[in-house]
């Protein structure tokens, strides 16, 4: 069984960047600081990632995973990645604040990839999971990160979601061992499918044969 990340670590809580953020509430923005609320120490957790989305400039979803029950429903979590994506897709933040949760996004040409965790979650832990999910993406779109590429891959797309987190517990931070994985994971299964072919190719042949007529 493969060790989550969150094992590795030495601390529950660090430092964070000071970078810019934003807190949202559903009334709108609430303002821009350079310095994240003060961390408080809470019990440690391995389910760190709530959700993780991508959007296209329009703020329509591409791809969604939701690891609890926040938002239980289809209805309610696209509501929220509207909210999300209006309150942050005209800024140059990499944080927000909303609904007792934290959010860091980044945008490349016209998508936004979106990863949400708790409120009192280590914001470089989520950070983490959003540069491997882009440089994974990278990666295997051809530098090409954008809605068009993505559409056209996007099975490769959620492999390698799935080898970065699962069920919430990050399991990867590192584009190239997750890339790795994901192209081990598509040998094998080319591999499986040239088997059958190989196996029931000469059956059908076979098959084929025996009804044609008898000269």
């Amino acid at each position: 069984m493969r060790q989550p990340l969150q094992e590795k670590a030495l601390a529950v809580c660090v430092n964070p960047p000071r970078k810019p953020y934003v807190h949202l509430e559903s009334g709108g923005f609430r303002g821009h600081s350079c310095s994240p609320p003060v961390c408080q120490l809470q019990e440690p957790s391995l389910y760190t990632v709530k959700a993780v989305f991508i959007l296209d400039s329009d703020g329509r979803r591409l791809l969604a995973k939701y690891y609890d029950d926040t938002f239980p429903s289809t209805k309610e979590q696209m509501a929220f990645e509207k909210n999300v994506f209006s309150k942050t897709s005209r800024t140059d933040s990499e944080i927000a604040f909303w609904g007792g949760m934290t959010i860091v996004y980044k945008s490349s040409i016209d998508l936004f990839l979106y990863v949400v965790g708790s409120s009192h979650e280590n914001e470089l832990m989520l950070m983490a999971v959003l540069t491997c999910l882009f440089e994974s993406l990278n990666h295997i779109l051809r530098k090409n990160v954008e809605k068009r590429w993505l559409l056209e891959n996007m099975d490769g797309a959620f492999l390698v979601l799935d080898e970065i987190v699962d069920g919430g517990v990050i399991l990867e931070s590192d584009a190239q061992q997750v890339i790795q994985k994901v192209n081990f994971r598509a040998d094998d299964n080319s591999l499986t499918e040239q088997s059958v072919a190989q196996v029931f190719l000469p059956k059908l042949i076979l098959l084929l044969w025996s009804f044609l007529p008898c000269r």
